[in-house]
């Protein structure tokens, strides 16, 4: 079940006998999806951030945390799982992150040093996306690169935030998309499907 606002998140276990430690998010995502139901932790990563940093170490006691997970379907491709986010933008020949469309949806709090979604949770049912079009200057673009890391972005007039269960982007020209930090081709067409409550983090 999804977390109510207000509610604790996750619950108190002892530490599993079999845990495993993913070293990113990507990593993250494939032994949360892998079928083997075998408990897993994270040390590092914008998903590690997002549930507090907190080193697994030693410790006897960690958090059960339920999260959810995204199918990210580019163009006519298979899904792939996600767990963290899906960022698109155009080609560096194109201008990159400076010109052009520019996308993120948004599982996991944090890209890195900037604090992208301060108001999602990994385990509410949803993805907060953001979405610039090409009327955005470079220097609003510049703006907004500048305030990220305190989550000053929002509100603005020119990005387009929303959260949903289930969207499709289209794009005029093919974008270039990362998938939980990894390069994951181009597309003109981005799925992003969210599996509500498909794992447990430990933390």
């Amino acid at each position: 079940m999804t977390i109510s606002k207000g509610a604790d998140w996750g619950q108190p276990v002892e530490r599993p006998l079999d845990l495993r430690i993913a070293a990113s998010d990507l990593e993250l995502a494939q032994m949360l999806d892998d079928g083997s139901g075998q408990p897993t932790a994270v040390s590092s990563g914008d998903m590690h951030r997002t549930v507090g940093s907190r080193p697994v170490g030693d410790r006897s006691e960690l958090r059960a945390l339920p999260v959810d997970l995204l199918r990210v379907s580019l163009d006519d491709g298979a899904p792939v799982v996600a767990v963290a986010h899906v960022l698109a933008r155009s080609p560096w020949r194109a201008g990159g992150w400076w010109r052009g469309d520019a996308l993120a949806v948004m599982n996991a709090e944090f890209v890195g040093n900037f604090d992208v979604a301060p108001r999602g949770h990994p385990n509410d049912g949803r993805v907060e996306t953001f979405r610039a079009g090409p009327e955005l200057s470079i220097r609003q673009r510049w703006e907004v690169r500048r305030r990220l890391p305190s989550a000053r972005h929002l509100p603005h007039p020119l990005i387009a935030a929303r959260p949903v269960r289930s969207m499709t982007w289209e794009f005029e020209r093919r974008q270039a998309v990362r998938i939980d930090g990894r390069a994951a081709g181009t597309a003109r067409q981005i799925t992003v499907e969210v599996e509500a409550d498909a794992a447990v983090l430990y933390a």
